[in-house]
């Protein structure tokens, strides 16, 4: 997968971690269509080398995906070794009513997004807390 050109756009590309394809393509292509540059992670721990190599405008990323990193993992990593990026994190979800995703959302405080979800929702959090491209 080859990066954006973010100079082209003149931003920095929003980080999407999720692990179903159908779902990256979704979303891909809904905030591509407003205008952000969008760089993609399969899984939490590409997820992580994208976030130790890269600059990003913020991250989006899946709660539960399979491998040895999960959402609340790559938060974690975010808050220890990205400060900038602490309050530049939107949580997707397909499990809120598991009460550990319940009990790591209430304590993070970072805004989550239910799946399924609209388009509309989805841009505005994402202008919420990226701002507009």
């Amino acid at each position: 997968m080859s990066l954006p050109t973010a100079k082209a756009t003149g931003q920095q590309p929003i980080l999407l971690i999720e692990d179903e394809p159908s779902v990256i393509a979704f979303l891909r292509a809904a905030l591509e269509r407003k205008g952000y540059a969008v760089v993609d992670a399969a899984s939490g721990a590409e997820g992580l080398q994208r976030l130790s190599n890269g600059q990003f405008a913020g991250v989006i990323s899946d709660i539960r995906m399979p491998g040895t990193v999960n959402g609340a993992e790559v938060h974690a990593w975010i808050q220890k070794n990205r400060p900038e990026l602490k309050t530049r994190i939107i949580l997707i979800s397909g499990d809120t009513a598991n009460s550990d995703t319940q009990a790591f959302l209430a304590k993070s405080g970072t805004p989550c997004i239910e799946k399924p979800f609209r388009v509309q929702h989805l841009i505005s959090v994402v202008e919420k807390t990226f701002g507009k491209p």
